[in-house]
């Protein structure tokens, strides 16, 4: 009993000093964090995006509207196609009794002004592309957890808390005696797995366990898509910084194109490049694929998921090609800002731009050195002339009358032809093979004789059509006949009435296949 009491004083103690060390540190790490600053730092988040999201009047509107066609759906549609799909919306919602009166074009155009949508043209698009800014992704993610809650202190997420920092503990030490005892260690334990699952003792997680460990990891995966924006926009955040530099910087066209090298290696050696190259890395690894391909069938094969819903199965179905094609796409995004910006210095288009800056620069310097001379009030003798164009009513175009146009005089009648409806049955005769008159001569030999060679039939049906009819007979044999390995001589009359000879080969009609010749 003595040392049973001695340890439970001892474990008070300790955890008494842990609890002092942690409100001492959370002190500190608070008492340098003023109100003022803290206000200021939220009036700014709230002049972002998605902060303004979550305040709007009609936010749980623009909210479902949003996920509903852009992240449930589709995760970019075209523009038509978003115009007409948010255009039923908003009339089932209307129907409903909400009152939103501007029609699906201009919501976008407001969602795209403030920040919830983005637009691009894709290469070789007819129209433009919307899709969700990472503002508004984080938005939903955020109602979302708030309409379905976790439960704050899980197993799953204390277990991967605790793994995290043990393997970050392991990697980074440099002691090789601690790393050596550590891998002996882990050897152990599973050797110790391996002899219990031979000895029939298999652990495994039960349903509820394992559910929580599922919906865990689909969080943390659908946390992936807002990173891949957040690096994109990071991505182009630079990618204007190093234009803008360009523009601003009086320099040669060679050391231009040594900016723009430089600043593509730039944007690849950032913390978000990095970063997102080693992730492009491991995601394109295909011994990694596979195995996570692996880890989803099995996962999706187990009886406890069965109980998951719709929408998380869908997810874990998808995530290899979701992770892929966000993935593809801010690659594709880097590798284009470099083509880009070498396009932009090889095609003198920085030319243009560093231009009109400095004429902008000329503009202000003039009106800052009149600001004391001239009131703002104060009429000036100056006439501009603006450019312009004379702006019309659309009731006042006139249509294009194709009569106003024609030629004066009427129809005349033209002469008649030197042909009657027998010499055209004629022509059509010799220009088109009669190949239903062709079947029925090879159905009639197939009656007598087991099989027939074109030049059979030829002997009992000359050809009608000449050279035509042997061309009919040679199609429909490389279709329904039989090629035998020698040829054989056939003779017709032509349309000519010469008599003509060739050697083709043997093609026999079979009657076991004469009901294809129907």
């Amino acid at each position: 009993m003595k040392h049973n009491l001695r340890i439970e004083r001892t474990t008070v103690a300790y955890v008494a000093r842990r609890r002092a060390r942690i409100a001492i540190i959370g002190n500190e790490a608070i008492a340098p964090m003023k109100g003022e600053r803290a206000i200021a730092t939220y009036r700014r988040l709230r002049e972002q995006a998605l902060w303004r999201l979550l305040a709007a009047d009609n936010g749980p509107i623009i909210l479902a509207l949003l996920e509903t066609h852009l992240i449930e759906g589709e995760r970019s549609l075209p523009a038509s196609i978003l115009y007409e799909r948010m255009g039923r919306s908003l009339e089932e919602l209307r129907g409903q009794g909400h009152h939103l009166p501007q029609t699906a074009q201009s919501y976008v155009a407001d969602w795209l002004a403030a920040g919830f949508l983005e637009r691009r043209f894709p290469p070789g698009a007819s129209e433009e592309e919307y899709e969700l800014s990472s503002a508004s992704e984080g938005a939903i993610r955020f109602v979302s957890s708030l309409a379905e809650p976790r439960t704050t202190a899980t197993e799953s997420r204390l277990a991967v808390v605790i793994q995290q920092l043990v393997r970050l503990a392991e990697e980074t030490d440099t002691n090789p005696e601690t790393r050596v005892a550590t891998l002996l260690a882990e050897r152990e334990r599973i050797d110790r797995q391996i002899d219990a699952i031979r000895a029939g003792r298999t652990p495994s997680l039960d349903g509820p366990r394992a559910l929580d460990r599922v919906r865990e990891i689909i969080a943390l995966a659908d946390g992936l898509t807002g990173d891949f924006r957040r690096v994109r926009d990071r991505f182009e955040a630079l990618n204007r910084d190093l234009r803008g530099r360009i523009m601003d910087e009086e320099s040669s066209r060679g050391e231009v194109l040594e900016a723009v090298f430089a600043g593509a290696d730039l944007i690849a050696d950032s913390e978000a490049g990095r970063t997102f190259a080693a992730f492009w890395r491991l995601l394109t690894d295909p011994e990694q694929s596979s195995a996570l391909e692996q880890a989803i069938d099995s996962v999706l094969s187990r009886e406890f998921a069965g109980t998951l819903d719709s929408r998380d199965r869908r997810f874990l179905l998808r995530l290899t090609r979701t992770l892929l094609d966000q993935g593809g796409m801010v690659h594709e995004v880097l590798q284009s800002l470099a083509r880009s910006l070498k396009n932009f210095v090889q095609s003198r288009e920085y030319l243009e731009q560093r231009r009109v800056n400095q004429v902008l620069r000329e503009a202000q310097r003039a009106s800052l050195a009149l600001k004391d001379k001239v009131k703002a009030a104060e009429p000036l003798a100056f006439t501009l002339e603006l450019s312009s164009s004379r702006l019309r009513s659309v009731s006042q175009w006139a249509l294009f009358d194709p009569a106003a146009q024609a030629p004066g005089g009427g129809m005349v009648d033209g002469d008649a032809a030197l042909i009657d409806l027998a010499d055209v049955g004629d022509l059509v005769a010799q220009s088109e093979i009669d190949f239903r008159a062709l079947k029925a001569n090879i159905r009639a030999v197939l009656e007598a004789h087991s099989q027939a060679s074109i030049g059979e039939v030829l002997m009992q049906f000359p050809a009608a059509q000449g050279l035509g009819s042997v061309v009919g007979y040679m199609a429909l044999g490389a279709r329904h006949g039989l090629r035998g390995d020698r040829s054989e001589h056939i003779e017709w009359l032509g349309m000519d009435s010469e008599r003509r000879r060739a050697r083709i080969p043997t093609i026999y009609f079979l009657r076991e296949r004469v009901h294809e010749l129907a």
